[in-house]
């Protein structure tokens, strides 16, 4: 297999993720909605205080990207919470751990972030997975968190400790 490449987002990248985020295997386990403009992922791309957006690349095709944004007030500044997707066709491939490894460095090294905390649906198994491998612990439920094709969907907050 080819190396993941954890990089940046830049400009050029709204397409691949406007892309990505196409795919119902995506947008499903997001808050994202069905059929992004590339206007909207423009947008996004845009640097704004407090964010770091990382995308995932093999062989230079975008595959995966993550949202982390530190929170602006005083009291919360040691607090991160984040958002990533990885494509539909790399999904398994490692593209997650590689992100979630590159963000928590940034965290415990780089950015004095001493809580990192996220919401996930509650029946996703593999984000789940994920998150526990890297230390994520459950710390509550969130019922009817939001609307996923015309039902209600619980969410689990968790968070990480450094």
């Amino acid at each position: 297999m080819s190396e993941i490449v954890i990089r940046h987002a830049e400009s050029k990248d709204a397409e691949a993720l406007r892309q990505n985020y196409m795919h119902p295997g995506v947008y499903h386990d997001t808050l994202q909605l069905p059929h992004p403009s590339l206007e909207y992922w423009q947008d996004r791309l845009i640097a704004k205080p407090g964010q770091r957006r990382l995308v995932a690349c093999i062989d230079e095709q975008l595959v995966g990207d993550l949202m982390l944004q530190v929170e602006a007030s005083p009291r919360r500044s040691h607090v991160a919470t984040f958002g990533i997707s990885v494509a539909a066709h790399a999904q398994g491939r490692g593209v997650g751990s590689a992100l979630m490894r590159e963000m928590i460095n940034l965290c415990d090294n780089w950015m004095r972030i001493e809580r990192i905390e996220l919401t996930v649906f509650a029946d996703n198994p593999a984000a789940l997975a994920l998150y526990r491998k890297f230390g994520f612990e459950i710390e509550g439920t969130g019922r009817k968190f939001a609307l996923r094709n015309g039902e209600y969907v619980d969410a689990y907050y968790m968070a990480r400790m450094k």
